[in-house]
């Protein structure tokens, strides 16, 4: 014959939000008996962590030095460097290499080729690196706006840079089509050389050559404090 259960027999499951509470209360195991699968997560995220500190320690190392550089150029005053010797690819008859670095905006210089002087270069050197800051052209044979007709003036130009440690950079300088002095920046250190080869011209035809009437280089003034 069955027994028959009464209310007391009966296994009473407490409420979900008791379970939830009795689990958030329930007391750490010990250290031995922690889960071996969420001590390798722990240890991972330690990891993590660490080569993130790592990373941003070298990058601050590595990007400092630059970013300090980049505020102070900015910054500073400048002055011309006059280069130690020029130099051409060729050079029409009286208007040599040197006419456009005499800082005399009314003389210049030409290949003595007509058309755009695609390939034909002006070479500055330095006896000692130099740091530059900036680069000035006066495209024509004047910075005067109704002489710009009577010649063909620089486009582009790619400057091929050497440095103390012989290796060479170059970059693409763009210049506008108009008269006068044309600043363009030009930030890099320990040169000893800079070559502006011509790569395209304005105003190109069979009856006018390229003439550039300056190029000037700028330095840090050495009136700058620090």
């Amino acid at each position: 014959m069955p027994m028959s259960r009464t209310a007391d027999d009966a296994t009473t499951v407490p409420p979900w939000w008791r379970r939830l509470l009795d689990r958030r209360n329930r007391p750490a195991p010990w250290a031995g008996d922690r889960p071996r699968l969420r001590f390798g997560f722990d240890r991972v995220g330690n990891w993590l962590g660490a080569a993130v500190v790592l990373a941003l320690i070298a990058c601050a190392v590595v990007y400092t030095g630059p970013a300090i550089d980049a505020v102070r150029d900015h910054f500073v005053k400048r002055a011309p460097v006059a280069p130690d010797r020029v130099s051409a690819s060729r050079s029409y008859a009286g208007h040599g290499a040197p006419l456009a670095f005499d800082r005399i905006n009314n003389t210049w210089w030409g290949p003595g080729v007509s058309q755009s002087g695609d390939g034909d270069w002006l070479e500055a050197a330095f006896d000692r690196p130099t740091r530059l800051l900036d680069l000035v052209i006066t495209p024509g044979v004047s910075a005067r706006g109704d002489q710009l007709g009577k010649s063909a003036q620089p486009h582009q130009v790619d400057a091929v840079i050497t440095t103390a440690e012989g290796k060479k950079v170059t970059r693409r300088l763009t210049f506008d089509q108009g008269a006068g002095a044309q600043r363009r920046r030009f930030t890099v250190g320990e040169v000893t050389s800079v070559r502006l080869v011509v790569g395209s011209a304005y105003n190109a035809s069979e009856d006018k050559q390229l003439a550039i009437a300056e190029i000037e280089f700028f330095g840090a003034s050495s009136g700058n404090s620090g």
